[in-house]
């Protein structure tokens, strides 16, 4: 992977994140800071909130069970387009890509219909 993910990330933008979050069964809003640290294809991905911290380690192409916020949990593949600067999850309930657009990371989060569009900086 070309790209490096690394460093901590935290959001300062999101789209319409009422219906997504009810899609979740999270019950309110809240500003997540991302840390992610990246060794070649292994990564280790810490969502802290006020509420929780969620961390969860996985390598490009190898199956791993992952936890998201609101507990659910799932056996997945998380997948790279090679030099392209993306990550995606993609579950039967869940869709999440994480892309490097210039300086920032953009995250899309989609539940069934609803989707979630986050933009976080480095700090």
């Amino acid at each position: 992977m070309a790209v490096d993910f690394s460093g901590k990330w935290e959001m300062y933008e999101q789209s319409d994140p009422e219906e997504f979050l009810k899609a979740m069964g999270e019950m309110r809003e809240v500003k997540p800071v991302t840390i992610i640290k990246q060794d070649g294809d292994n990564f280790e991905i810490s969502i802290k909130t006020p509420l929780r911290t969620n961390t969860n380690c996985f390598t490009i192409g190898q199956e791993t069970e992952f936890c998201a916020m609101n507990g659910m949990k799932c056996k997945q593949h998380c997948t790279s387009l090679g030099f392209i600067p993306h990550l995606s999850l993609l579950t039967e309930k869940l869709s999440h890509v994480r892309e490097i657009q210039g300086e920032d990371m953009v995250e899309t989060l989609t539940a069934g219909s609803a989707t979630l569009v986050r933009r976080s900086r480095r700090v």
